[in-house]
């Protein structure tokens, strides 16, 4: 019998073991991907409101099951454990949103008849899984951006196996339970915890029909080269928000303070970059000053901690030695450290190109719109940007010019909703989540024509 391996999950807070679990061998991922790919007829068979009715059990479940995730996912990735309940209020929404879905998720019909040799032929389109789905999920919200995978998965009948991050499997482990219990296919979800090249494996097999990934550019862009099918890639980011003369500095620097360091900056879509008009530029730093000096920092088990310690030694490490190449310098106690504001930082600083993924913002003014708009598109990656303004004519050349995914007015570009289109554009990736968009990756469109 091959030894089995185990892996020791340890809170990057204090470090205690809080969690083992089993990796899956080659032959383990070889063994899902085979259950997968036989299943594929059967779970395309279900019908809808069976489908739904899975879903809507597995709401109950996660329900009944709350402050346990919340605190599995505090205490395997730090998250502050507010934050956690509501990473889990949200995973409960995209399942109820992929139950919702299913209402109106269907097909098409086709005027095909616009030419006259076409008369009487009629089109009509269904959506059928693609078939096997792989999911690759990161540590900073080990929960709902797995749901972001599953719930879509499931909705449409598309058998998915799921790898969950090594620092924070235990929250996507829980999830599978509630599937199990729900009701759910053992062969339409599988969840995997595994190493690197396991991961890619599951990947890259060529049974494997869409690759949902989200995490590193790196790793995201080098399993796209390999994977066989379609790859919705959602990677890194160093989100930009503007901040206009005219807008409510108080509420900007509250709400950007709070992207830039809650979680530890540890947010694909947390500010990296404030963009500032010059007129208002000293009042909004010293306000953004106050708001980042009035932040809980330390125990993410505290109720009122907005940050906490990032994922390990090695980002701690790196964090720290970018800011001091951005001239800055690193309040540090291990792995946690204090927020750091940069202002005007080299244009060729890693805190002002590349993404940082902790509590750090750089702070830079601009002598007008077009120069605010233009260093917001200084970047190659477009997540998502922030823009505070109260003039319409600002947001409309925001929307067209800005090269993003979205643009988020009034807040910063950490907001997101569940069921918008998300995703980015140039080196932010390829495809859009939200329920109703991944479902559409998951399957495909096939057309029935007929003469009558």
């Amino acid at each position: 019998m091959a030894e089995k391996l185990v892996a020791e999950i340890r809170s990057p807070w204090d470090g205690r073991v809080v969690r083992t679990v089993d990796l899956a061998s080659k032959a383990r991922a070889e063994e899902a991907l085979g259950s997968a790919h036989a299943a594929r007829t059967r779970l395309q068979n279900q019908p809808t409101h069976a489908r739904r009715a899975v879903l809507e059990r597995i709401v109950a479940g996660l329900r009944a099951r709350a402050e346990e995730l919340a605190q599995a996912i505090c205490q395997e990735s730090a998250k502050p454990i507010t934050a956690s309940r509501f990473e889990v209020a949200r995973c409960i929404e995209t399942f109820t949103l992929a139950a919702a879905e299913l209402s109106s998720f269907g097909g098409r019909t086709v005027p095909v008849d616009t030419v006259a040799t076409n008369t009487g032929l009629e089109c009509e389109t269904r959506r059928f899984p693609a078939g096997v789905v792989t999911g690759i999920v990161p540590f900073n919200f080990p929960l709902n951006l797995g749901a972001h995978k599953v719930a879509p998965a499931l909705a449409v009948g598309a058998p998915i196996i799921v790898k969950p991050p090594p620092q924070a499997p235990g929250p996507l482990l829980i999830l599978g339970e509630l599937a199990l219990e729900a009701g759910v296919d053992p062969a339409a979800l599988q969840v995997l915890p595994c190493d690197n090249t396991v991961a890619e494996a599951l990947a890259t097999d060529a049974r494997v029909r869409v690759l949902s990934f989200t995490g590193s550019a790196k790793v995201g862009w080098h399993l796209k080269s390999k994977a066989a099918g379609k790859a919705v890639l959602e990677l890194g980011g160093n989100a930009a928000a503007i901040v206009c003369a005219d807008a409510d500095l108080r509420h900007a620097a509250k709400r950007l303070a709070l992207s830039a360091f809650g979680s530890a900056g540890q947010v694909c879509i947390k500010v990296q970059r404030i963009i500032v008009e010059t007129a208002v530029y000293d009042a909004f730093a010293a306000a953004l000053r106050e708001e980042t000096a009035a932040l809980k920092v330390g125990d993410p088990s505290r109720d009122d901690t907005q940050v906490g310690p990032v994922i390990d030694d090695a980002a701690a490490a790196r964090i720290e030695a970018w800011v001091k190449e951005a001239g800055g310098s690193v309040t540090r106690q291990g792995r946690l450290l204090q927020p750091v504001i940069l202002t005007e930082p080299p244009k060729s600083s890693k805190a002002w190109c590349e993404e940082i993924f902790g509590p750090v913002v750089a702070v830079v003014k601009a002598g007008s719109f077009d120069e605010a708009l233009s260093l917001a598109n200084d970047s190659q990656y477009g997540l998502q940007a922030g823009l505070f303004t109260n003039e319409l004519k600002k947001v409309r050349r925001a929307f067209h010019e800005l090269e993003v995914g979205g643009v988020i007015v009034g807040d910063a570009p950490s907001l997101r909703s569940d069921n918008q289109p998300y995703g980015g554009v140039k080196g932010s990736g390829l495809g859009r989540e939200g329920v109703r968009y991944a479902m559409e990756d998951f399957t495909e469109e096939r057309a029935l024509l007929t003469v009558r």
